[in-house]
C-alpha cells in the first residue's frame, strides 16, 4: 500500500474512460446480435415488395420483373387492345375472373387497377412453363386474336388480361400478384391497392 496521495481527478478520468469503452463494446456486441433477427438478404428479396419504372414501357412492349422467385410480365396496352378484350369473351374458360387468381380490386375484364398495364405472373397455371407474348402475329395460334400469350410446351392460350382460352391444358387464368401505382410511372409489385 502506498502512501502517496490519491488523485480524485485521474480516478475520475480512468472511470469515465473504462465506462465509455465498455459502453461501445457493448454496443458494438449489441447491433449484430440486434441484427441478426432481422431476415437474411435471401428472404427480403424472396417476398419483399418490388418497385418497377413503367413510365418508358412503349405501347404494346413487355417486360420482366421477378416477384418471390416468378417471372412477372408487365405490358402496356394500347386502347385498341383494352377495347378488344370483350371480342374474345366467348373463347375463353373463365372471362369474368371467377377464379381467385387476382386481388378483388383486378376482379374486372382487365385484369388490373390500371387498364393500360397487365401486370401477371408469366406462368402457365398447366405446369408452370414460361408462355411466350405474341405481339401481332397470335392469330396464328387463335383465329382472329392478334396479341396474347402462348405456352409453346403444350399449346395453352391466353389473352391481353391473361385469361385463358377454352379447351387449351391450362385450367385457370394466369395469376395477377398484388400490385399498386403510387405515383404516375411508377408500379409496386407486392403492395396491392390500399395496403401502402
Amino acid at each position: 500500500m502506498s502512501n502517496a496521495p490519491v488523485n480524485n481527478g485521474r480516478r475520475r478520468f480512468l472511470t469515465a474512460a473504462t465506462s465509455v469503452v465498455g459502453a461501445a463494446g457493448v454496443a458494438g456486441a449489441a447491433v449484430p446480435f440486434i441484427a441478426s433477427w432481422n431476415p437474411s438478404a435471401k428472404a427480403k428479396a424472396a417476398g419483399a415488395p418490388v418497385e418497377v419504372n413503367v413510365s418508358k414501357i412503349a405501347t404494346g412492349q413487355l417486360i420482366r420483373a421477378e416477384y418471390r422467385g416468378k417471372p412477372v410480365y408487365i405490358v402496356r396496352r394500347s386502347q385498341e387492345i383494352i377495347d378488344s378484350l370483350s371480342i374474345v369473351e366467348d373463347q375463353l374458360r373463365d372471362p369474368q375472373s371467377a377464379e381467385a387468381q387476382q386481388p378483388a380490386y383486378a376482379k374486372n375484364q382487365h385484369r388490373s387497377i390500371n387498364p393500360e398495364f397487365l401486370v401477371a405472373e408469366g406462368v402457365c397455371t398447366h405446369l408452370g412453363c414460361a408462355p411466350t407474348y405474341h405481339k401481332g402475329d397470335f392469330s396464328e395460334q387463335v383465329e382472329g386474336v392478334d396479341y396474347g400469350f402462348f405456352c409453346p410446351c403444350h399449346g395453352s392460350k391466353f389473352d391481353m388480361a391473361g385469361r385463358v382460352f377454352a379447351g387449351v391444358p391450362a385450367p385457370l387464368n394466369l395469376v395477377v400478384p398484388e400490385h399498386s401505382f403510387p405515383s404516375e410511372g411508377t408500379l409496386i409489385i407486392g403492395i396491392g391497392k390500399g395496403d401502402a
